[in-house]
């Protein structure tokens, strides 16, 4: 055994570990660790690696279904396209390291990801994101949202795949803690997927691509814990992204995957060198033994805890085929990137580490993985809460003028400032790209495509978590459904507080319940995500941000849907009419925004009404019957329209329904509903009566560049798309 001093309590609570925890640790081991095996104890347990707050109720949620190749437990989730292709997608957070440096932060969060996703060998198509600052005039916001977006935008743009969609969120809870979340998607044939269980007792283990350095080290356990006034000063544990590393190590990748040489391969992604042997040699029910003076390292006179513990990126492990050795080391070569064999696969169900010619660490596999710690941590019954009173809310100001306020605040206005950062066409496959319910990117060289989105309220999962969680699904599925693509499956990101507090971890059960019922009855499980908990500044907690990302098919991407409203067509609103409600204004942006109301009851989510609704909408655009489309979500049916007028560069004459509020009408978050435009409205009218689908006739889209409403306003496309357009440009 190496000479390093055994480790104290004091030593496991500096690395977030509790009195519990470290006697366990100590149990398992039959001793007190040293600093490198407490260290990888330490990162393993951690929140971020071991999940041992939310596991419980995760395996709740519906992982299987008809087109599930692979649910959650590896790299990403897979699932089946047909004529033997595959999706592999996932999403993950990175949000502490992007709120301590914002550019290096993002951009490693968008590299990490990616090598989910290659590392199962599917080639990345598409990139995505979910972001969420603080208030828009806070004083650290144009900083923070310049870093990330930047770092975003260089890491997809130098590596070579669009960034095609996401959301950009504004509110003073993410002050202290932005969130900021990543989603990969990528194409794989459904026969040549690669997984991360080590196999065959003395297979070489290799390690590719960059070197180690001390960057990063116990980012991890960083992302399980709060933050506070010194969180600043934390940079060293943010690690530094090189896309053009990242690149290399892509191509070389999976090029050895298509010389059949690849038998188990692991990103070295959170805890590094740790995470990537432990889950190998675990999940083959095997031990792993590495030599780490064979490492690569960029830094001189690193030690055992910090070769362990780095978090440097562009890394990854394998096991590879022994006769295929010398073509790997060939393929590495060529595309300049360090191929080393390490270690080698063992029986002895133990991590052994060597350094400097002594036993650094020696601990069983199996505490690290399968019995680590697991917490059924105490929540409370959730309140119910009460509908605002629509007198309250409702303020005496022009339907326009409301309009101009909501089209033009932070919380609507468009997000072009920030999308066009990225490169959204590379690859030539982009049908869709940012500024619509999906984006949809054609699988090279077929007629199919893949509809893609992200979306969560947290608004409403503040109030009702239980309602928030199905409504982040709803209104992902209703995206899909817009563009006429049927959903598949969901990969999901939950963002909440300290969930030792049993306030906070009410809202983490309650919206995984939520999402839970809604993923059930519209048949979208759940096939990866990621749980990023601690999201506290100095004791208090963000908006809970439970983000859903959805995946759906159209089989011709010729036959897709797009907001972008047609000049001379009907337009209807399908899933509401005027003798049902007049339109939820509860929590809604109009409250927020108009009334300075906040909280209240979000909108109810009705399951049956959301799988009825977009079973028809894919079917009036199997049958040609839809022009364009456009779910109604935040800021209710007006700010909809709007949008698919300045998309489509034309205008629209409505007529208001009588004997209803027109405020509520026109800016209620009513759920389940959407705006299409149609060149066949008899027949539409016709099935929706038939399928007892409530509609409305809206009114007629016009090539005049003007919306008119029956009551008389008018206000031309110009002014709106001016206000529109300027809503960031103002503040960034």
């Amino acid at each position: 055994m190496s000479n390093e001093p055994l480790m104290k309590f004091e030593n496991a609570a500096s690395m977030g570990l509790s009195k519990e925890e470290w006697l366990d640790i100590s149990k398992h081991i039959g001793r007190l660790p040293n600093l490198c095996e407490l260290g990888i104890f330490s990162a393993m347990w951690s929140e971020h690696c071991s999940y041992k707050s939310s596991k419980k109720w995760l395996r709740t949620l519906p992982t299987e279904g008809k087109c599930v190749i692979q649910g959650p437990g590896e790299n990403a989730g897979i699932i089946d396209i047909g004529d033997g292709l595959a999706v592999i997608f996932k999403i993950e957070s990175h949000n502490h390291p992007s709120f301590i440096e914002p550019y290096q932060g993002a951009a490693t969060g968008v590299g990490g990801i990616i090598r989910d996703v290659f590392t199962m060998g599917a080639r990345p198509i598409a990139l995505l994101n979910a972001l969420r600052f603080g208030q828009i005039d806070y004083e650290k916001t144009p900083h923070l949202v310049s870093g990330v977006t930047s770092g975003i935008g260089s890491y997809g743009n130098c590596i070579g795949i669009p960034t095609v969609g996401g959301e950009v969120e504004f509110d003073s809870s993410y002050n202290g803690n932005i969130l900021v979340n990543a989603m990969a998607v990528g194409i794989a044939h459904s026969d040549r997927i690669f997984y991360s269980a080590a196999s065959g007792n003395g297979n070489p283990v290799i390690y590719v691509g960059a070197k180690t350095g001390r960057d990063g080290i116990h980012g991890a356990t960083m992302a399980s814990t709060e933050f506070n006034v010194e969180a600043e000063s934390k940079r060293p544990t943010v690690q530094v992204g090189d896309p053009f590393t990242g690149k290399l190590l892509m191509e070389a990748c999976l090029e050895l995957m298509a010389a059949n040489a690849v038998i188990a391969i692991q990103d070295m992604g959170a805890a590094g060198l740790t995470s990537s042997s432990v889950e190998m040699a675990a999940k083959g029910g095997l031990g792993m033994e590495i030599n780490l003076d064979l490492v690569p390292v960029r830094e001189a006179n690193m030690s055992a805890y910090e070769i362990m513990l780095s978090e440097s990126q562009e890394r990854m492990l394998m096991v590879i085929e022994p006769s295929q050795a010398e073509i790997a080391r060939q393929i590495f070569s060529k595309w300049d990137l360090d191929f080393m064999p390490i270690g080698l696969v063992t029986e002895t169900n133990r991590l052994v580490l060597r350094k400097d010619g002594k036993i650094a660490c020696d601990i069983p596999l199996e505490p690290l993985v399968k019995n680590a710690p697991e917490y059924d941590r105490p929540h409370l019954t959730p309140k119910i809460q009460t509908k605002t009173n629509i007198k309250d809310i409702i303020k005496d100001i022009s339907i326009l003028d409301a309009l101009r306020i909501l089209i033009g605040s932070e919380d609507l206005c468009s997000r072009r400032w920030v999308f066009e950062q990225y490169d959204s066409h590379v690859m030539a496959d982009t049908i869709i790209g940012p500024g619509g319910d999906s984006a949809l990117i054609r699988v090279h060289g077929t007629q199919k495509a893949i509809a893609l989105t992200t979306d969560c309220t947290p608004r409403y999962v503040e109030i009702d978590p239980y309602i928030g969680g199905k409504q982040a699904v709803v209104e992902a599925y209703r995206n899909i459904i817009a563009v006429g693509a049927k959903p598949l499956a969901v990969t999901n990101n939950l963002n909440f507080g300290n969930p030792e507090k049993p306030e906070i971890m009410t809202q983490l059960v309650q919206s995984i319940t939520g999402m839970k019922d809604a993923c059930n009855q519209l048949s979208t499980p759940v096939v990866s995500g990621n749980v990023s908990l601690y999201n506290e500044t100095d004791g208090k907690a963000i908006k809970p941000c439970p983000v859903i990302g959805m995946v759906g098919i159209i089989d011709d991407w010729r036959n897709a849907g797009t907001i972008a409203l047609p000049a001379n067509t009907d337009l209807v609103i399908l899933g509401q009419d005027g003798n049902v409600n007049s339109g939820w204004l509860s929590n809604s942006i109009y409250a927020k925004k108009i009334a300075k109301k906040f909280g209240g009851a979000p909108p109810p989510v009705d399951l049956n009404t959301e799988l009825k609704c977009g079973k028809f909408i894919l079917d009036c655009y199997s049958n040609k019957l839809i022009e364009a489309a456009h779910d109604i979500s935040d800021g209710g049916l007006l700010v909809a329209l709007t949008e698919m007028m300045i998309a489509g560069k034309n205008g629209a004459e409505i007529k208001l329904p009588i004997n209803i509020n027109s405020h509520s009408w026109c800016f209620g978050e009513n759920q389940s509903s959407y705006i299409v435009a149609t060149n066949e409205f008899n027949e539409i009218a016709r099935r929706s009566k038939n399928s007892q689908i409530p509609y409305i006739y809206l009114g007629r889209a016009i090539a005049a560049q003007e919306l008119k409403i029956s009551n008389g306003d008018i206000i031309s496309l110009n002014e709106l798309e001016e206000i529109y357009n300027s809503g960031l440009t103002k503040y960034l």
